[in-house]
């Protein structure tokens, strides 16, 4: 077995022409897992990330540092109306690498949903259960004990169980865990299980070469046919092309760029011809509200999300669900998510170890009826995408719902204040006052609406005309083209994504090395 290597962009200083049996766009949740199990069977497998490649000596804890290697454009990522700021991963790793080591495997409740209305039969919990089983052997996904939660958490343990709400502790993948709680600017100590310490190295020992800082452009096709993957070598400082070209040449091309990336491209790639290539977008979109307690929350410190509750995941139909988590409070975050005036956020943030901040994440993409965002590509610009997603009267009706539960679980927990994230907050000194969220405005910009987690955008099925890929992940017209990530999902899932990528990509492997 030949070793493989991680080769950065500064490495690369003249043009490349490279042949190999698949190669593989993106290097997060899907593509790694699918590079290392293709490695196993004896592939030989080229990896291109256009991020860079940082490990745990760069990771200082910082976020200035952190949202400019780490984060896809800077962690500035957003809807075109800026309604929704989308936080999204772009290094070796992917997502997994900042993300917060949540893991759920996939609910069978929406399994079911994918069955009966997009006639997936390929993926159920049976088949994947194998995966999980081993993946959760070497990630070491374990659920956090209570014992180990942070106060931050415990804010939302104690509000479910005063109020008798359903309520559950996380599985996180890592190992040796020191609980420092700054894995959204990756592990320092390399405890987080993520791709870019587990299986990627994996991957590289069993023969994968990875690219990183390396763009993929555009696909050349002809006929049924993937012909070859074109890049370019990106500038580590300015993220611009530098002139060096690479080009690829496999027998099979795996795109797992991520909801927002592989969409782009497949349009780059005219590859528009059948499903809806950047469309049914789903996102997870995220309410929060901060709560001020009289003791320390320092909700910087520990495991960032080891407690939540799918109380309210199902609320029957014509609702939108939602589930609650608690994301990390980091000073430029909290103080840039911060709503109302300079001098009203300079006085929140002096009582910054004070405060806790609840997240109710909405499960879009499960009414029939819904049509999620679109991807599209930006005229003139150099990898940047137009993204709309248009909020309905069913995520509004959600959005306050999921506010007002937010509100009396941290007065539940003991909160002196709670405070809406409006443009014009509100203001709440007692749980007889939660009714005055009735009130704001629920409208767009009016109140702050983010999104950790895309899916869709080149979404699995049997009918070419309403999908993207079939329920084995290849794109319809082509014979030697898989999508693998997220942009796959038919709907969002009701729980944090990683697994469920995990496991769909572990199970691709299987198929995908038949095609070469």
């Amino acid at each position: 077995m030949t070793q493989g290597r991680i080769v950065t962009g500064p490495e690369i200083t003249q043009d490349l022409n490279l042949e190999c049996d698949v190669c593989i766009v993106g290097s997060g949740s899907g593509g790694a897992w699918t590079a290392h199990e293709l490695a196993k069977q004896g592939k030989s497998v080229v990896m291109l990330e256009e991020g860079g490649y940082h490990t745990r000596r760069e990771f200082d804890m910082t976020e200035p540092r952190a949202f400019q290697n780490l984060y896809q454009e800077l962690g500035n990522r957003a809807t075109d109306d800026l309604a929704m700021t989308i936080l999204q991963g772009r290094s070796v790793g992917g997502g997994t690498t900042v993300n917060w080591c949540s893991s759920f495997r996939t609910p069978e409740r929406i399994l079911k949903i994918w069955r009966e209305r997009h006639g997936i039969e390929t993926i159920s919990t049976q088949t994947l259960s194998p995966h999980w089983d081993q993946i959760e052997k070497r990630l070491h996904i374990a659920e956090w004990p209570l014992e180990m939660i942070n106060a931050n958490n415990k804010v939302l343990w104690d509000g479910l169980g005063k109020l008798g709400y359903e309520r559950g502790l996380i599985r996180r993948n890592v190992n040796n865990c020191l609980n420092l709680g700054y894995c959204g600017m990756g592990c320092p100590v390399d405890a987080k299980q993520s791709m870019l310490v587990t299986v990627i190295p994996d991957a590289v020992e069993a023969g994968v070469t990875l690219y990183a800082n390396t763009s993929a452009r555009v696909l050349d096709w002809d006929g049924r046919k993937v012909t070859a993957v074109r890049a370019e070598v990106l500038d580590v400082a300015t993220r611009k092309p530098t002139g060096v070209k690479v080009v690829v040449k496999a027998k099979v091309t795996v795109v797992s760029g991520g909801a927002i990336n592989s969409p782009g491209l497949l349009m780059r790639s005219q590859l528009m011809s059948e499903g809806r290539v950047g469309e049914k977008t789903w996102f997870h979109p995220v309410l929060l509200m901060m709560g001020l307690f009289e003791h320390e929350v320092n909700a910087f410190r520990g495991a960032p999300q080891s407690v939540y509750s799918h109380h309210f995941v199902d609320r029957g139909p014509g609702k939108m669900g939602y589930f609650l988590e608690v994301p990390p409070v980091h000073p430029m975050l909290a103080s840039t998510t911060a709503t109302g005036s300079g001098a009203e956020t300079m006085e929140l943030m002096t009582k910054f170890n004070r405060l806790n901040v609840m997240l109710a994440i909405h499960v879009d993409g499960l009414s029939p009826d819904e049509e999620g965002g679109t991807v599209r590509l930006r005229d003139g610009a150099y990898n940047r995408y137009s993204i709309k997603y248009a909020f309905t009267p069913a995520h509004w009706e959600a959005f306050r719902s999921a506010c007002k539960e937010m509100a009396k679980l941290q007065f539940a927990a003991g909160a002196t204040m709670v405070r809406s994230l409006h443009v014009n907050p509100v203001t709440l000194n007692s749980a007889a006052e939660i009714d005055k969220l009735d009130d704001a405005a629920w409208e767009p910009m009016q109140v702050r609406v983010a999104t950790a987690h895309q899916m869709g955008g080149c979404r699995m099925g049997k009918d070419p005309s309403t999908s993207v890929v079939d329920p084995h992940l290849k794109y319809h017209s082509l014979d030697n083209l898989f999508v693998v990530d997220g942009s796959v999902l038919p709907t969002s899932l009701g729980v944090n994504p990683q697994e469920t990528i995990f496991g769909i990509a572990r199970w691709a492997a299987t198929h995908i090395g038949q095609a070469v």
